[in-house]
């Protein structure tokens, strides 16, 4: 049986295919991921009030360092899930999570707080509304998801020449809107296939906590992606 029957039996036999450690490993998700968008926040907040270190941060180049390992915590966690420990992948996650809240501080300081929270609230909002879509809907979101992979790629080597090349601040709007779309779309094609994924989980293991843990920073690259696209829009500067 492949990969693509076996979702179809967990969707048309949803209600009968959850484990007894389904409840608690879908509440490990979303645990590990406000407990990731907190530690994000709180850093970004403490270093935006440390003026001198983001415009050290900025000018010594430490932004694309950051980036990088950025990158390579992700693709660590994601590639290397099944050889780590629980507790090594949660560390690297909340690595991740502090690294994010660096990056992320600048912008604190470029748009207003008052709007910085007004988009992190429709962020939510959003989110929540697809995240439930995806876990309640018997519609199979296989297509969408792939099809919203390769518009993933196609917007980042798009954004990647509009700011080293092209430089527009129009085509830069375009692109936060399709990038909307994209995790908008993401979100709940995540939430379906996370909800597919530990359903067959017959118990809360080691195994399976990985499992939800990558399945909460899935999630929560989600909902900042998706907060970053939405603060380029309706974001209003200082």
């Amino acid at each position: 049986m492949n990969e693509q029957e076996l979702s179809r039996i967990v969707r048309e036999e949803r209600g009968l295919s959850l484990s007894q450690a389904f409840p608690a490993l879908m509440r490990k998700v979303y645990t590990w991921m406000t407990l990731a968008l907190a530690i994000t926040g709180l850093t970004a907040y403490y270093v935006a009030n440390n003026t001198d270190f983001v415009f050290n941060l900025f000018n010594s180049g430490l932004m694309w360092g950051l980036v990088i390992a950025e990158l390579v915590i992700v693709f660590v966690i994601s590639g290397m899930i099944n050889k780590l420990s629980v507790t090594t992948a949660t560390l690297l996650f909340v690595a991740y999570s502090i690294l994010n809240g660096l990056t992320i501080a600048p912008l604190l300081l470029v748009y207003t707080g008052a709007s910085v929270a007004r988009v992190f609230f429709i962020t939510a909002g959003t989110f929540a509304a697809m995240a439930v879509f995806g876990y309640t809907t018997k519609r199979d979101l296989s297509p969408i998801g792939r099809f919203l992979f390769m518009g993933l790629i196609g917007i980042i080597i798009a954004t990647l020449v509009n700011v080293f090349f092209v430089k527009s601040a129009g085509m830069d709007l375009i692109l936060s809107y399709l990038g909307v779309l994209i995790f908008v779309g993401l979100t709940a094609y995540d939430s379906q296939k996370i909800k597919e994924m530990l359903a067959l989980c017959p118990e809360p293991d080691a195994q399976a906590q990985k499992l939800a843990l990558l399945g909460s920073l899935t999630l929560y690259l989600d909902f900042i992606n998706l907060f970053l696209y939405l603060l380029r829009i309706f974001g209003s500067r200082d």
